[in-house]
């Protein structure tokens, strides 16, 4: 298709709305512009087609033979437009919100809540999908996405959602009355370490820590990391809003913070205008980002 073979769609919808309504003021107040824009878009269809389409009728407007052809076939050419954008939007109404979110962040601070939420939004359909990879949302289908880092992605609307202090804990069991005033203090209980958490490891050695002096476990996952920290298995280094509902239950005991500035865990998704649904959950979400009761 050559769109040069044809006017403009803004001429042409002001055209067709002219010709059905027999009036420029109407069609101006339809499509929300000025009198002089619908006049000036009939024109320049007239002109594009080298033909006249409207004449004037007493105080009113009406459609030519040749107008009211070619009116009645944009009519019908704009009610498949309109039932194809609704069509998408049933679907997109229907199918779930999809989100992708870090593995860790998923099973230790979003799926705890979101019983809550499902309870307060019965019939809210939500896909979670649990990936450190990195994502476009619009080309891989992604509503939008929680994501840890100084929330500076380009393209994107980044909502800071929660801290990400880097906190020492570790279970009550392995600490027992133990008193900590520096990482020193546990040089002789093991440490856990994830794999892909360089900057964790890198901030427990800037503070003075040895790693040579202690014996340092590695683990690929977040969530290996923290279920041998709660089995006792080791200190560890977390980002604090992984371990809310540990600390709070007394299942684990932070040793130490340290906040980072800048970072935390963002809500993103494309910038301009979001869907209800996607709004609904992100006002929750920011709603409930503090520790559980």
């Amino acid at each position: 298709m050559n769109w040069r073979d044809i006017p403009s769609l803004a001429a042409l919808r002001a055209f067709e709305v002219a010709a059905r309504t027999g009036s420029y003021t109407a069609a101006a107040q339809e499509l929300n512009v000025t009198h002089a824009a619908i006049a000036q878009h009939v024109r320049a269809v007239e002109a594009h087609l080298d033909t006249a389409l409207m004449v004037r009728d007493g105080r009113g407007m009406a459609a030519t033979e040749i107008g009211a052809t070619l009116a009645a076939e944009l009519s019908a050419g704009f009610r498949q437009i309109v039932d194809g954008v609704k069509a998408v939007n049933e679907d997109n109404d229907a199918r779930p919100l999809t989100i992708s979110v870090t593995p860790s962040f998923a099973e230790n601070w979003l799926m705890p809540r979101l019983t809550r939420f499902w309870a307060e939004h019965p019939g809210f359909s939500l896909s979670v999908s649990p990936s450190v990879d990195l994502i476009d949302l619009r080309r891989d289908g992604f509503d939008m996405a929680i994501r840890f880092g100084r929330g500076d992605w380009p393209g994107l609307t980044a909502t800071h959602l929660v801290a990400a202090n880097y906190t020492v804990v570790a279970a009550p069991a392995l600490i027992k009355d133990r008193k900590v005033d520096a990482l020193t203090d546990l040089y002789d209980l093991p440490w856990l370490f994830q794999t892909l958490d360089s900057e964790g490891r890198k901030w427990v050695e800037e503070s003075g820590f040895d790693m040579a002096c202690c014996q340092a476990n590695v683990v690929a996952t977040g969530s290996m990391l923290l279920s041998g920290v709660r089995a006792g298995g080791g200190v560890a280094v977390v980002a604090g809003a992984l371990v809310e509902d540990d600390l709070a239950t007394g299942r684990l005991v932070a040793l130490m913070q340290h906040q980072r500035e800048s970072f935390g865990y963002y809500i993103i998704h494309p910038p301009g205008v979001v869907s209800d649904r996607v709004k609904t959950l992100k006002s929750w979400l920011l709603k409930c980002a503090k520790p559980l009761e």
